[in-house]
């Protein structure tokens, strides 16, 4: 009897390790940040994810905190919220839904950046968590895997941020679209949001 009640929680301690192993295995061979790693390299990283669980309607982080690192959805569905800042609030939120194996929060990484967005959890969730201090435990271990990951998050920065100027320039105009780009790679622009160039 005890020998069958053993052998029936093993089987279950098993199944729910290998649905484990499963969904992080998809998620890590799915990622875009990941895509250039080996196999090898990919589980290295994975080692130093932390497993977090959230209930439905927690939320992981709000807009405008300090940021702290990223997560990959390993489980549930994750709402991305942008909350607008102009008085009346016309427009309302944006939202985002996210869902296995994708993941978020990644251009903190390496970068001393604030969060663009809110996120929160629209079924109870099981994320990855990759922190700052994880990606300087991995530049001490393997250097060259966090080299590889640090390209694939500046590569997206860079995409979307052409896409980025690329969409105002189609609403608004080129001239604007392009000053408000210099503006801001230049750092000219101060804390009131003024123009600071000096006129030719």
């Amino acid at each position: 009897m005890v020998s069958a009640t053993v052998s029936k929680y093993l089987n279950m301690f098993n199944k729910r390790q290998f649905l484990k192993l499963k969904n992080q295995t998809s998620m890590i061979f799915s990622s875009k940040f990941l895509k250039d790693l080996s196999t090898t390299e990919r589980y290295e990283f994975l080692q130093l994810c932390h497993r977090r669980k959230y209930n439905k309607g927690e939320y992981i982080f709000y807009q405008n905190d300090p940021g702290t690192g990223m997560y990959f959805i390993e489980e549930g569905s994750v709402e991305l919220i942008v909350t607008g800042n102009a008085p009346d609030n016309e427009v309302g939120d944006v939202s985002f839904k996210l869902e296995p194996p994708e993941s978020f929060g990644a251009l903190t990484i390496g970068y001393d950046l604030r969060r663009l967005s809110s996120a929160r959890c629209i079924t109870n969730c099981t994320l990855l968590g990759f922190y700052n201090p994880d990606f300087e435990t991995l530049k001490k271990r393997n250097p060259k895997v966090a080299v590889k990951f640090l390209e694939s998050v500046s590569t997206l920065a860079m995409s979307q941020l052409e896409r980025t100027v690329r969409e105002l320039e189609a609403v608004t105009n080129t001239q604007n679209a392009f000053s408000i780009h210099f503006q801001t790679y230049y750092d000219r622009v101060d804390e009131s949001g003024e123009n600071t160039n000096e006129s030719d």
